[in-house]
């Protein structure tokens, strides 16, 4: 067993993977060939990761979820408990569509509850925070809170995880961190 990583016996890791140290990948998940996971991951239990997902450092991929061709996440993502990415717009068992996946990108600091489903093609920005249950259809901001089926922003998102509350200025802080944010042309900066 490589001693830079810790992978559970019943776990799976195919070939020319690079997995960081620190990492855990456990029970039963199935790391395809030629992926990249960073330093100081966890890997919950039934997880499967296609061939060549990039996965940065410091994500939590939470048990029974599926990460495919085509998708990369950034560093401290979270991924909710059965979350899953698709990677074809129109699939059909009777047509071989490996060569049109489509990209899917979730930015640094990421939240993506769980039973999520991101249609391909559809960016996840920094810190966004997809609900439990909700289905991405479109490209979703940097700090924006969406939920439902189709999903539907409700708001937006401190890097801590709370809803973020704008004054007239367009203003607002975190309550925790007490970081500042901005709301100005639609988008949320942190100041």
């Amino acid at each position: 067993m490589n001693e830079e990583y810790f992978a559970h016996e019943t776990s799976v890791i195919d070939k020319n993977c690079t997995i960081g140290k620190g990492t855990k990948i456990w029970h039963f998940s199935h790391i395809m060939p030629s992926c990249s996971i960073g330093e100081g991951c966890n890997i919950g239990q039934n997880v499967v990761i296609s061939p060549e997902v990039s996965i940065g450092n410091n994500v939590k991929v939470q048990n029974n979820v599926s990460l495919y061709t085509g998708v990369t996440c950034d560093d401290d993502v979270f991924l909710g408990p059965s979350c899953v990415f698709t990677n074809v717009t129109n699939p059909r068992s009777a047509v071989n569509r490996r060569n049109q996946y489509a990209k899917t990108h979730v930015g640094k600091g990421a939240t993506i509850g769980a039973n999520a489903t991101i249609v391909c093609g559809h960016d996840i920005g920094m810190y966004a925070f997809i609900g439990a249950g909700a289905v991405v259809t479109k490209t979703i901001p940097s700090y924006a809170l969406v939920v439902g089926n189709p999903a539907k922003q409700l708001g937006w998102m401190s890097e801590y995880g709370h809803r973020l509350k704008f004054d007239k200025e367009g203003l607002a802080i975190c309550p925790e961190s007490k970081e500042h944010y901005i709301f100005k042309n639609n988008k949320v900066t942190k100041l």
